[in-house]
């Protein structure tokens, strides 16, 4: 008897194989940042559209921004588990899974983004932390310019005025900062700070300028200390499945569009934000002080060399035994990534 096919499983079977050459070639990226932000405009969307048209339209990526693929905390187990195809993120969201990585943070390591940029790439491609991205495939890391302090309601220029404040970090390095510097450090998602000020759940936060502008923060904030204690570090990622399933003439497109040639874009327009940001405040009428060399200076130098000092002795208590060749790597290649 001629056996013949269902009208219905021919047409389930239909959108099954058009729904699986379209994963083929379609990448979902995850991210932090709004859509109308200059970052997603200039950096991730810009990305997109090089991939499309050197891939000649075999590859398309769709755009989540604002957390709607997966939540900042969440993003890089989304792209190492293929919720997401490419997730970029702050490693240091996911506490204590990039400790070298995060070593860049410390103060006095980078005075800007293209430089932190250079810095951070240079020790992934050179080998010195590319074990901590072993689990996905990485595609660049880039940095914000140095991360300071902003308050609403009380003015900072001591470390004595930071005594008791809750201070929003990212990371663990900074709430280390922060702990020597006599405050509280409180962790919270760059997207969940304007509501936390609003609620008073905390007093002040760590971001860098282009932060302030990109979330709205300088809305809610009247007192700025332009402490260069901190700057935070990204990671734009890849699900290894979805790059492993890509043919080498597709897998060439990623690869041309990886590594330092976009780690230095991505800090250029981190860079061009941090000056819209400080504009922005200086037009409001914010109040704004400066420590211009802190580890050099009487009050600030000793917090922030404990600081440093606490989190190197606790990568190395962990076992991290190239923790302080991996920070003396990082101070070195300062020359080497001047702007």
């Amino acid at each position: 008897m001629k056996k013949t096919i269902s009208p219905l499983l021919f047409s389930i079977s239909t959108v099954v194989l058009c729904t699986s050459v379209n994963a083929d070639t379609t990448l979902r990226m995850a991210h932090l940042w709004p859509a109308s932000s200059t970052v997603n405009q200039e950096i991730y969307q810009a990305w997109a559209e090089k991939v499309e048209q050197e891939s000649g339209g075999q590859l398309k990526v769709e755009i989540y921004p604002s957390q709607t693929l997966s939540k900042a905390d969440q993003a890089y187990e989304a792209a190492v588990n293929g919720v997401a195809d490419i997730a970029i993120t702050v490693q240091g969201y996911t506490s204590g899974r990039f400790p070298l990585s995060e070593i860049v943070q410390l103060p006095g390591v980078s005075t800007s983004a293209s430089q932190g940029a250079c810095i951070l790439q240079t020790l992934y491609d050179e080998g010195d932390i590319a074990e901590e991205y072993e689990d996905a495939h990485t595609l660049f890391l880039f940095t914000t310019g140095p991360a300071y302090l902003h308050t609403q309601d009380s003015e900072i220029k001591t470390p004595a005025d930071l005594e008791g404040l809750r201070m929003r970090h990212p990371s663990e390095v900074a709430g280390e900062m922060l702990t020597s510097m006599g405050a509280h450090p409180v962790g919270i998602p760059a997207p969940d700070i304007y509501t936390s000020l609003q609620r008073g759940v905390i007093d002040g936060l760590s971001f860098p300028w282009e932060a302030m502008t990109v979330f709205r923060i300088n809305e809610l904030v009247n007192h700025h200390l332009e402490l260069p204690y901190y700057t935070g570090t990204f990671v734009a990622t890849m699900n290894q499945a979805s790059y492993d399933r890509l043919s080498p003439e597709l897998k060439a497109v990623i690869d041309n569009n990886s590594g330092m040639a976009w780690a230095s874009k991505a800090g250029q327009v981190f860079d061009d934000i941090d000056k819209t940001g400080r504009e922005e405040a200086v037009a409001q009428g914010d109040t704004i002080y400066a420590v211009e060399d802190p580890l050099n200076d009487p009050a600030w130098a000793p917090p922030l060399e404990q600081g440093t000092e606490n989190y190197l002795e606790q990568l190395e208590q962990r076992g991290l035994d190239s923790a302080r060749s991996v920070y003396e790597k990082a101070l070195t290649l300062r020359g080497q990534c001047e702007e």
